[in-house]
């Protein structure tokens, strides 16, 4: 039978204790819930607590940290994404009526 070994990994990270090992961690765990919403909880020194709903804007869009990069701000990716509009097949568009305008 063999012995079990322990192998010790390096962190990238040098402010990162040796104690925490974040070998089984999966990335992107709690992604979808928080997408939904949160609530931060903040006790302070003085005994009282602080508590705080987080709920995403209506129709917002968070991008993957890769895409992030080529997209600094929420104009280009509009920008991007109207020129790929032409480009989607006519049976997957969605037309929406443009109210008219007032006088």
């Amino acid at each position: 039978m063999k012995k079990p070994t322990t192998r010790v990994v390096k962190l990238d990270d040098p402010g990162t204790r040796a104690q925490y090992d974040f070998r089984g961690g999966v990335r992107g765990k709690h992604h979808t819930a928080m997408q939904s919403g949160y609530t931060i909880t903040i006790h302070q020194a003085d005994g009282t607590t602080i508590v705080k709903e987080i709920i995403p804007k209506r129709g917002a869009v968070v991008l993957d940290p890769d895409i992030q990069s080529y997209f600094p701000d929420s104009g280009s990716v509009n920008r991007t994404l109207r020129c790929l509009i032409p480009l989607l097949p006519r049976k997957h568009r969605v037309h929406t009526k443009k109210a008219a305008a007032s006088a």
